[in-house]
Formats: C-alpha cells, sequence, structure tokens
C-alpha cells in the first residue's frame, strides 16, 4: 500500500521561462495537420498555443541543461525520503536517444544500489511553481519489472504524481502512480497503485492495487474535474475518488524511481523508468484519444516544449 511521499521536500522555486520554439495553433491543438504550414523556430518569448497547456517530450542534453530548469525542472539532490534517506542524485537522470521512444528521446530515471546505503542513488524529476489544478494529467511512461543490471528482487517504486509544495498544507494534495514490481510493504508484486491524499501525516488517503505486470510503455492519465479524480492506464478507468479526495490547491509535477529498503547485498543493480512526454490541459477532461492527438500535433510542429498554464 501507498506510503507517506516524503519528509523533508527541498523545493527549489525556478521562475519559469517560455522556449522560443513557436507552433502554430491549429497544429499544437489537432493532429499531426499541415507538416508544411510550421513556422520554423522563432527568437520569440511567447509561443503561440492553445490555452491552459504544458506539454514537455524532454529533449535536454543533460541534467544541467539551462533550459531544464527555464522550463520549470529541477532534478531533485535534497535529503529526506522516502525510500533510502538523502541517496537522491543526479546522476540517475539523463536523456538519452530512444528508438521505441515517440519522437526518439526520453527522460530517463536510474535507479541504482549495492546494497549498502552509501552505494544507492535514488532519482527524481520535479516541476517547481506549476500551479496545475484541476484538469487532465497525462504521461506516457516505460516501467520496468526487472533491472537493467544486476540480480532481481529490490523493492523499486516507479512513480509519476503531482503533489502540494508543502507535506504540512491545510490543503495537502497528491495524486499517485506508484508501480512496485517486486512489491514492497509485506505485498507481494507486481502492483500498481493509485492513490487519491487528503492528508500526509497522518496519512489520509483512499487507495486501489492492480496486481499485473506492466512492463513497457503506458500512457498514465488523472482526470480531476467536478468533484472527482479517476486514474486510467491505456484508456481503461482503473480507480476514482470523491469527496475530500480531491485536490484542494495547486500542484506540481514529479517523476521518481526510489526504493522501499534494500533486501540484500551484492553487485550493483540498476532500475530504469523512462518518460517519453508530459501533457497537461487545464480544467478540462481530455480523452486519451484526443490527448495522443494534441501531443502528435505538437511532433509535427516540431514543439518540444509549450507552457500557456495561467501563473496565478
Amino acid at each position: 500500500m501507498s506510503q507517506p511521499r516524503r519528509t523533508h521536500r527541498r523545493r527549489a522555486w525556478t521562475a519559469l521561462t517560455l522556449p522560443a520554439l513557436l507552433c502554430v495553433l491549429a497544429a499544437c491543438s489537432g493532429g499531426p495537420g499541415d507538416d508544411a504550414a510550421a513556422p520554423a523556430p522563432s527568437a520569440s518569448p511567447t509561443p503561440s498555443g492553445p490555452p491552459g497547456t504544458l506539454f514537455d517530450d524532454f529533449h535536454y542534453s543533460g541534467p544541467d541543461d539551462p533550459s531544464l530548469a527555464a522550463h520549470g525542472w529541477e532534478v531533485r539532490t535534497g535529503g529526506g525520503g522516502p525510500g533510502i534517506k538523502d541517496t537522491w542524485s543526479t546522476a540517475g537522470a539523463g536523456f538519452p536517444s530512444d528508438t521505441t521512444a515517440q519522437g526518439g528521446r526520453v527522460l530517463r530515471l536510474q535507479a541504482s544500489t549495492d546494497g549498502t546505503k552509501q552505494g544507492t542513488k535514488q532519482v527524481e524529476v520535479q516541476s517547481t511553481g506549476t500551479a496545475l489544478f484541476t484538469g487532465t494529467f497525462a504521461a506516457r511512461v516505460h516501467l520496468s519489472d526487472k533491472p537493467t543490471s544486476g540480480r532481481n528482487g529490490d523493492h523499486v517504486v516507479e512513480t509519476f504524481y503531482p503533489i502540494s509544495a508543502s507535506d504540512s498544507s491545510t490543503n495537502y494534495s497528491e495524486l499517485d502512480y506508484e508501480y512496485m514490481p517486486n512489491g514492497g510493504w509485506g505485498s507481494v508484486g507486481p502492483q500498481l497503485d493509485t492513490t487519491s491524499w487528503y492528508k500526509a501525516d497522518p496519512p489520509d488517503r483512499v487507495t486501489h492495487a492492480l496486481k499485473q505486470h506492466l512492463e513497457g510503455w503506458h500512457i498514465m492519465m488523472i482526470t480531476a474535474m467536478n468533484g472527482k479524480v479517476t486514474y486510467s492506464l491505456d484508456g481503461k478507468e482503473l480507480f476514482t475518488s470523491s469527496g475530500k479526495y480531491v485536490p484542494r490547491e495547486k500542484m506540481d509535477i514529479h517523476f521518481s524511481n526510489w526504493l522501499i529498503d534494500i533486501p540484500f547485498n551484492g553487485v550493483t543493480r540498476t532500475w530504469d523508468m523512462k518518460v517519453n512526454w508530459f501533457y497537461y490541459k487545464a480544467g478540462e477532461a481530455v480523452s486519451q484519444a484526443d490527448v495522443q492527438k494534441t501531443v502528435d500535433g505538437f511532433y509535427s510542429a516540431g514543439t518540444d516544449y509549450i507552457n500557456t498554464v495561467p501563473k496565478s
């Protein structure tokens, strides 16, 4: 079962700047459209596009790429939990080419351990000050059932979730996808938890477990609209929460790959989680088909990033 998310989260509130890429409204809001009509990149700091939209396909050179911070992302290096506390590192974050990904590039989050705390590295990429509240959250994520290298058996957690900036907020909000191929907290895997939180401490949440192997690419969606939250995987509804288990304030986006514990010592093993793209539409319930159509339009227009979400 999902546990309290973390303690002593370090937050670096980075000012968002908009990219220099320009895409036409028709290409951004519809399907592939007319590729020939897409304009060349422009120096304009304000790209046009569908209002209330955030999209990123993670075309960055590395954790230190200035564009990563300019687009409102950071790689966590602070202390605290969850998992093996104080083992967060930029070493596991990369942006390699990937022939299985749309557009051929991914955000890769690689957790690793040799069975000691000193030899453990967890990884998280999080947005800062993105102010996302109700609407549709979607990400194309590759989950792993086994390590990329080394012996299997770790209690790894591969996650995508919007969350409040502060765990102690009176309007705390968190919406989780957590995949545990080998289980954890006494549960036998594989297991995908979808969990809506009302309070972090003491934990107050509702959750649903899907007992299924999920190796490979999936589109994870969260729709938070009209007093309910719906979690859908590859277009299939998994779980709905309502009542007090809905967002009550604006949230940031986190992608994280971490270890619940270290069950054995030995040779180093690595676990890869990959993210192809992230999409958010403010204040609207969008179907998976329409999400994919819009994402296809961004790729066709050569648009790697866009943010037209109001800042306030």
